[in-house]
C-alpha cells in the first residue's frame, strides 16, 4: 500500500521536495544519513531522484524534517506561479539554490496550508484588497504620500500610530503574512496569486522595528505592483529604481502620516518652548513604534529638524536603547509567530473538531507537541475562576455556528 502512494509521485520530484524542507530546516545531508543509518551519498542520489525512497526512509525523514506525509505527497495545487514569480526576482548576488529557494518554496507551502485549512473551516479569506493605485506620471515620492493617506483613511486608521500593524494587514486588508528565518540580508518577499492571494514573508530574525517597515514596504509594492513579485533584499541596489523610491516612501508615510507626526512633534516642540530635544525623539520613536533611525529620517524629510540631524547624533556617543530605557520606554510586546492569529486559529478549530490529528496540527503551526498544545489550549480554553474559588478552563467551540 505504501509503495502504491509513493508510486503516486516522481521520483525527482519527491527528491526536490526533501531537499527543500531539509534545506530549509538547515540539516545537512550528513545529518540525514546519519538519521537514516545511510551514507550521504544515498541522500544525493534520492534527492535527486536516481534512487528510490524506501516508505520506511520516507518516514523517518518527513519525522526529521517536522512534515507530514501529505504535506510531502500531495499533489501539487496549481498556484506555483507564486514561485515562479518569486525566484525570477532574486539578488543577482544570492544563490536561488541555497539561500532563497528554501523559503520560496516555504511561502508558498504555508499559503496552501493556510487554503486547506480555510477549505476544512469553509471560511474563505475576506479579501479586502483595494483597486490598485496609479502611480504612473507622478513623483514617486509624491505617490507614495499621497497612497499612503488614502489608504490609511480606508482602512479607518486615521493619522495615528498603528498598534498592531500585522493584525490590521492581515484581518483588514487581508494579506497572508508570515515570518520565516530568511537569510540576514533578506528583509522580505511578496507575491500575488488570484488563488492565494497576497503572500508576504518578513524576516523573523530582524528587530521588531524593522519588521514593520517591510510589512509596510512589502503592503506599499501590492497596492502599486500587485501582479509583480518583489524580494528585498538590503543593499541591493546602487541606484534605487522608481518602484523602490515608491515602497521606502510609502513605508515611512504609512506608519508615520505626515499630519499626524507633525502634530505631535509641534506639540512636543511648543512644550519646551520651540526647541526639540533628542529625548522628544526616542518618545516620538516608541509612540510610533519604529526606530529612532526612521522616525529622524522622517522628520528631517518633512523637514520638521534639519537636515543632518541623524548623522550629528550618531557621530556622538549616543545609544538610542540605552536612551530608552532611561526614559522608561520598554520594547514594545510584538507577535513574532509564524503563523498568522487567524491561520492558528483555523488550525486549533480544525485539531477540536478531528478533522486533523496532533501530527498534523503540529506541521500546520511548525513548532513542536508541546507549543501546539499550549497554543491550542490557549485558544481554546481560557482560564476560569468559579465562585468558590476554583480553577478551571472554559471549553470554547470555535466551530460553533451563529
Amino acid at each position: 500500500m505504501a509503495d502504491d502512494i509513493l508510486d503516486a509521485i516522481a521520483p525527482e520530484e519527491l527528491g526536490r521536495r526533501l531537499q527543500i524542507a531539509r534545506k530549509a530546516k538547515q540539516i545537512t545531508q550528513q545529518d540525514a544519513a546519519d538519521h537514516l543509518g545511510v551514507a550521504r551519498t544515498t541522500i544525493v542520489a534520492m534527492e535527486k531522484g536516481e534512487r528510490r525512497i524506501k516508505p520506511l526512509e520516507l518516514v523517518r525523514l518527513t519525522e526529521l524534517y517536522a512534515l507530514s506525509l501529505h504535506q510531502v505527497l500531495r499533489a501539487k495545487r496549481n498556484s506555483n506561479r507564486l514561485a515562479v514569480e518569486l525566484r525570477a526576482v532574486f539578488a543577482s548576488s544570492l544563490s536561488v539554490e541555497e539561500d532563497i529557494e528554501p523559503y520560496i518554496e516555504e511561502l508558498e507551502q504555508l499559503c496552501q496550508d493556510f487554503l486547506e485549512l480555510e477549505r476544512l473551516a469553509g471560511a474563505e479569506s475576506s479579501r479586502r484588497y483595494p483597486e490598485p493605485y496609479d502611480i504612473s506620471g507622478v513623483p514617486p515620492e509624491r505617490a507614495a504620500e499621497d497612497c499612503a493617506v488614502a489608504e490609511r483613511n480606508r482602512l479607518g486608521l486615521g493619522d495615528g500610530p498603528v498598534l498592531n500593524l500585522r493584525s490590521v494587514l492581515e484581518n483588514d486588508a487581508g494579506l497572508r503574512l508570515f515570518y520565516l528565518n530568511l537569510p540576514r540580508k533578506v528583509a522580505a518577499m511578496f507575491g500575488f496569486t488570484e488563488e492565494l492571494g497576497a503572500c508576504v514573508a518578513v524576516n523573523r530574525n530582524h528587530p521588531a522595528d524593522k519588521r514593520r517597515l517591510s510589512i509596510a514596504h512589502e503592503y506599499g509594492h501590492f497596492i502599486s505592483r500587485r501582479g509583480q513579485a518583489e524580494v528585498n533584499v538590503l543593499g541591493r541596489y546602487q541606484r534605487v529604481p522608481e518602484h523602490e523610491r515608491f515602497a521606502d516612501t510609502f513605508s515611512y508615510a504609512f506608519l508615520m502620516p505626515a499630519s499626524g507626526i507633525s502634530r505631535r512633534f509641534n506639540e512636543l516642540r511648543r512644550a519646551r518652548g520651540g526647541k526639540a530635544t533628542v529625548a522628544d525623539l526616542c518618545q516620538l520613536a516608541h509612540v510610533y513604534f519604529v526606530s529612532f533611525e526612521a522616525l529622524t529620517r522622517r522628520l528631517e524629510y518633512l523637514k520638521l529638524i534639519p537636515a543632518g540631524t541623524l548623522d550629528r547624533v550618531q557621530q556622538g556617543d549616543f545609544e538610542v536603547r540605552k536612551a530608552q530605557e532611561m526614559l522608561g520606554f520598554a520594547p514594545q510586546p510584538v507577535n513574532d509567530h509564524v503563523v498568522p492569529v487567524r491561520y492558528q486559529l483555523l488550525a486549533a478549530e480544525a485539531f477540536q473538531r478531528g478533522d486533523i490529528s496532533e501530527g498534523q496540527l503540529v506541521q500546520y503551526l511548525r513548532t513542536d507537541r508541546s507549543t501546539a498544545r499550549e497554543l491550542v489550549a490557549r485558544l481554546i480554553g481560557p482560564i476560569k475562576v468559579d465562585a468558590a474559588g476554583e480553577v478551571g478552563s472554559v471549553q470554547l467551540d470555535l466551530g460553533l455556528s451563529l
